[in-house]
């Protein structure tokens, strides 16, 4: 009788976030930020839903002091919550994801899911066994209240958005699991940032993560990391069009900045051996740098100008620069007596994986980790994209989640 009722309520709980209505352009409330300027790709009040659903959470404290009001998360759902909730896989997802982890471009979504291949039934993430979540972090521009949402005043929050950690997006996403009635995950997975926001779960979850899945990422951000995002950040402030972070009304976004930023960023996601094998010296067709008389590109710059364009087309210049600086800020020993008591703490059982030719996340980050974790088994991508690896390399990836959630079953 117990587990029924528990279940019926859970049901009924993700019944009702579902069903929550969501404004739209007609219904909208008074304060809603009046103007959608440019089209970015951002999700916004009023635009169609897609798979998302909505909760709100209210007011949420941040780490650095302050308090964040009105926080809203959008988070997709794929599979059935089991009568005893044990079933629950959180999904993390990396700088620019969102929530459609997977599934169609289309209404609500610019973009189809970014880790096809992983969540369904029969897949590793097998929908028939887990009920797999994944939310729109905070500080996103995906349905998560982050710079380009209304602030209490009606207005975008725009530069007036607070700066956040890692801690504060974990925070929420257990606000979040909590308020649907959850009350333990089975496992949580992410790579990259999201394999930041997965170690910092296993730190600050306790007993609440049964196995974490750490893919291509670090217990701390580096000086390089540091370094590399910098030019980044400056790229974007450097902009005209930025207009100090507060340019959502002014019918212009700082695309050429974001572009830059998305340059760098690329460089780093990717390996010299594939660049070189992919490119060498050959020009861009009908654009010979040596052979016309107006500049030419090579063929590698080409490369990178289609990725800048394509994130200017979905992403949100705030946002990149919100969660640019949350990544800076992550370190699961801070205010915890450093690195080692911070993970000695961890109780559940992890998975530490990292891609053998990434330059951003190298292996030995990943080693240091294993290595101060009470339980931790080592697993590494074999892969010639670089860090890109854990999202490319879908196969080997398949074979660390399945034999993750293999070793401690529910």
């Amino acid at each position: 009788m117990t587990v029924t009722h528990r279940h019926e309520t859970l049901t009924r709980r993700l019944r009702q976030v579902a069903a929550r209505p969501i404004p739209t352009t007609q219904s909208a409330p008074a304060n809603r930020a009046p103007t959608r300027g440019p089209d970015d790709g951002t999700w916004r009040e009023g635009d169609p839903v897609g798979e998302r659903r909505f909760l709100d959470l209210g007011a949420v404290d941040l780490e650095r002091a302050g308090v964040l009001p009105q926080v809203r998360v959008a988070y997709e759902t794929w599979g059935t919550l089991s009568p005893t909730a044990d079933n629950v896989v959180l999904v993390e997802h990396a700088l620019t994801g969102d929530s459609h982890v997977v599934g169609m471009e289309g209404a609500g979504h610019p973009t189809p899911g970014w880790w096809e291949g992983l969540v369904g039934p029969g897949r590793p993430l097998d929908t028939n066994r887990w009920f797999v979540v994944c939310t729109n972090v905070l500080g996103g521009c995906q349905g998560t209240t982050g710079p380009v949402s209304s602030a209490p005043d009606g207005r975008h929050w725009a530069s007036r958005f607070p700066y956040i950690t890692i801690r504060d997006q974990v925070q929420v996403e257990k606000l979040l699991l909590e308020r649907l009635g959850i009350r333990r995950v089975a496992a949580v997975l992410g790579g990259s940032m999201g394999g930041m926001r997965t170690i910092e779960w296993a730190v600050m979850g306790g007993d609440f993560v049964d196995r974490a899945i750490v893919l291509a990422s670090t217990a701390h951000a580096t000086a390089d990391q540091i370094a590399w995002a910098q030019p980044q950040l400056l790229a974007i402030r450097g902009d005209a069009d930025f207009a100090a972070g507060d340019y959502y009304d002014t019918g212009r976004a700082p695309e050429a900045g974001l572009g830059i930023a998305r340059r760098i960023a690329h460089i780093t996601y990717r390996t010299e051996t594939e660049l070189n094998s992919r490119f060498g010296r050959v020009a861009q067709p009908g654009e010979d740098p040596l052979g016309s008389t107006q500049r030419g590109r090579f063929a590698v710059e080409s490369y990178l100008d289609h990725h800048a364009s394509k994130l200017t087309g979905r992403f949100d210049a705030n946002s990149y620069l919100v969660l640019t600086e949350a990544m800076n800020s992550h370190d699961v020993g801070r205010g915890r007596g450093g690195l080692a008591k911070a993970l000695a703490r961890v109780t559940a059982d992890c998975t530490i994986a990292s891609v053998d030719t990434d330059r951003l996340y190298p292996a030995p980050l990943s080693d240091e980790m294993a290595g101060l974790l009470p339980t931790a088994t080592r697993e590494s991508i074999t892969s010639v994209y670089g860090h890109d690896g854990f999202l490319i390399e879908t196969e080997q990836v398949a074979g660390i989640i399945g034999r993750a959630l293999r070793r401690r079953a529910c």
